[in-house]
């Protein structure tokens, strides 16, 4: 019989995976990873490490597995939060889901799984893995979940090979409702709770004040650009990749001074929150941060032009193919669809490599590319390779 490890959060998706397996004939055993410990700028009663691990622990009673506990905290803060906060000093904002899967979950929880004999380990999370055979080798495919509304396969967007050679993903086949109604019917006490949200291990998170235990606030200038400044704007030749994936820059001088902010580290693009500005017709949105002079731009409206890109690039040393076999010789490109964040509908896409590096351009301009994100590009619904948004 094969053993599994199976990472029980306290909640329901995890729950019914761990069921489904003992189910299939799997050795299953449950084990449950505290990852942080500070609760610095996190929302009260949004952390509730307690509640989950007594959740996780109810289920496997009633499921009648093993439990285990493991610590990765140090893990976490090296890997994850570190990098975190210097991403954030340089002006990118960074995924740390994503970052968690592949450092965390999929590697330092995977190897204390291992430990116990393991053969695998199993999530809740929605998508599904095929095994497949070319050239004599065996290669691994990561596909969406089938419920589009919560496939999570772009969380893993920087898994490889030996990861995913060590996975299950029991639930991708289902759909969240009929996850809830197994756990209900097997009157798990995870049935009805509510999913987690905000970062990653960490929880809902009042951002600056969490960032500002390496970061420090610092008083700077709010710029309005107006939307007549894009008319000024030459237009791109659509084959000029280095142009036209380029974000604009701004200086104070296009724009009007419209208020204060506490740090410009602590702004992303598209962010509309926390800008404290009034007066408006519309909401104003951030549309660029200028680091080194600390200076948040600002747009006013949803689809202010300065929200939108059609292309982003990409650093060759930051892009991963999860299908090494499918990666692009330089001078070639690739039609795929790709996405900038979770739960965006895939967008139809063209993967560039040049000489030097990669770029993506869309069919249509997408809002709020932002540096330090992910962008994942995908062929049909296999997830193939993914990259950080360089600029």
């Amino acid at each position: 019989m094969e053993r599994v490890v199976v990472g029980l959060s306290g909640g329901v998706d995890s729950s019914v995976a761990a069921y489904l397996l003992k189910q299939q004939g799997y050795e299953v055993i449950g084990m449950f990873m505290k990852n942080w410990h500070d609760t610095t700028g996190v929302l009260k009663g949004d952390c509730p490490f307690d509640d989950d691990k007594q959740f996780a622990e109810m289920v496997a009673r009633k499921l009648n597995i093993p439990f285990e506990f493991v610590d990765l905290s140090e893990q976490y803060r090296q890997r994850v939060v570190d990098y975190m906060f210097s991403e954030y000093s340089k002006g990118r904002t960074p995924n740390p889901d994503v970052l968690c899967n592949r450092e965390i979950k999929f590697d330092a929880f995977l190897e204390a799984a291992l430990k116990l004999g393991a053969k695998y380990v199993a999530t809740g999370h929605y998508c599904r893995k095929e095994t497949m055979t070319k050239d004599n080798s065996t290669l691994y495919r990561l596909l969406a979940g089938v419920d589009p509304n919560k496939d999570q396969s772009y969380f893993l967007c920087q898994l490889n090979q030996q990861q995913l050679s060590k996975t299950l993903f029991p639930i991708g086949h289902l759909h969240k409702p009929e996850v809830r109604k197994i756990a209900a019917e097997l009157g798990l006490a995870t049935a009805e709770r509510k999913d987690s949200q905000g970062i990653c291990f960490v929880g809902k998170v009042d951002l600056p004040v969490f960032l500002q235990q390496k970061l420090k606030a610092k008083k700077g200038k709010i710029v309005e650009i107006p939307s007549e400044f894009y008319t000024q704007i030459p237009n791109i030749n659509k084959n000029d990749l280095v142009s036209l994936s380029r974000p604009y820059t701004y200086k104070i001088s296009d724009g009007k001074v419209v208020g204060e902010h506490y740090g410009a580290h602590f702004f992303t693009i598209g962010q509309r929150k926390g800008l404290n500005v009034g007066g408006k017709a519309e909401p104003l949105f951030v549309i660029d941060t200028d680091i080194e002079n600390n200076i948040v731009y600002v747009g006013m409206g949803q689809n202010h032009p300065g929200l939108y890109r059609s292309s982003l690039f990409m650093n060759t040393n930051e892009v991963h193919w999860l299908r090494p076999d499918l990666a692009m010789p330089s001078g070639q490109s690739m039609q795929v669809l790709a996405r900038i964040r979770y739960r965006q509908p895939l967008q139809k896409a063209t993967l560039h490599h040049t000489d030097n590096d990669y770029y993506l351009t869309f069919d249509t301009p997408q809002r709020g590319i932002t540096a330090g994100q992910f962008a994942a590009w995908y062929i049909d619904d296999e997830l193939v390779g993914s990259g950080v948004i360089t600029e």
